[in-house]
């Protein structure tokens, strides 16, 4: 049985998906094997991050009991597998958020199993922390998101499941921004990754690709990567900046 990590946020925005979704892919690219489930079967929008929009068969469709769980799963980026739950409203209308814990069960021997929640604190949600073993909560640095992550921390740890931390998500380092040690304190779990606010976030997910792909030396990668590292165990090199080509063109000259 492998690790199994919940991803959620108190309330909607955070940017939770972006950062499942690219995480997965950066634990992918470790060489480990990854899937991910999108778990918002209402509002679900995993399968556009990541360029899987055309698939047949979602989550939608097992939760009809119309396929089997193993006919939803394709390979993503990186190779990182994909449950996608699904867009459309005519098979929503037939699925029953009942059978997802039976779906969760079957996906647990997968080595590193995330699954992107849904915002609140609604059934999926509490069904996703009763069955898995860890949370990573996602977070902007504004007041409105420290109380809604407050209280699904506190849910989460009511259901057994241990909070690793918390991703502080879209940071612009400005003055009105809470701090580090400030969203440390009031929701008394460490910051384990602080992702700033990049414009290669929306570039590449108008795309359908991750932003660890298609822009790998951005802040916002470095920062996903070095967090999926860090929770494998891994060190992280970050790229080194590329000299100027006056810098490489001395260097040929005169040989310094």
């Amino acid at each position: 049985m492998g690790v199994s990590i919940t991803i959620c946020s108190g309330k909607g925005g955070t940017g939770k998906t972006t950062i499942s979704a690219n995480l997965g892919v950066a634990l992918a690219q470790l060489g480990k094997e990854v899937l991910i489930l999108d778990a918002d079967i209402e509002m679900a929008n995993l399968e556009l991050i990541l360029g899987l929009e055309d698939v047949k068969t979602t989550l939608h469709h097992v939760l009809a009991g119309e396929a089997d769980i193993s006919e939803a799963i394709y390979e993503g980026p990186a190779g990182v597998k994909v449950v996608p739950a699904g867009i459309s409203l005519e098979t929503l209308k037939k699925a029953d958020p009942d059978r997802l814990d039976s779906v969760l069960e079957a996906l647990r021997q997968v080595e590193i199993l995330l699954i992107d929640a849904p915002a609140g604190l609604g059934r999926s949600v509490l069904t996703a922390l009763s069955t898995t073993q860890e949370a990573l909560l996602v977070v902007n640095p504004e007041i409105s998101s420290m109380s809604d992550a407050l209280k699904t921390k506190i849910v989460a740890k009511k259901l057994g499941t241990h909070v690793l931390g918390a991703v502080l998500n879209r940071t612009t380092f400005d003055s009105s921004d809470l701090t580090v040690k400030e969203v440390e304190m009031i929701l008394e779990t460490r910051i384990l990754a602080v992702v700033p606010e990049d414009p290669e976030v929306r570039r590449s997910a108008a795309f359908g690709q991750p932003f660890v792909i298609r822009a790998p030396n951005s802040q916002a990668a470095q920062a996903i990567k070095k967090l999926a590292a860090d929770l494998v165990g891994e060190e992280y090199i970050p790229p080194q900046p590329k000299e100027s080509f006056m810098k490489r063109l001395i260097k040929g000259l005169f040989g310094r």
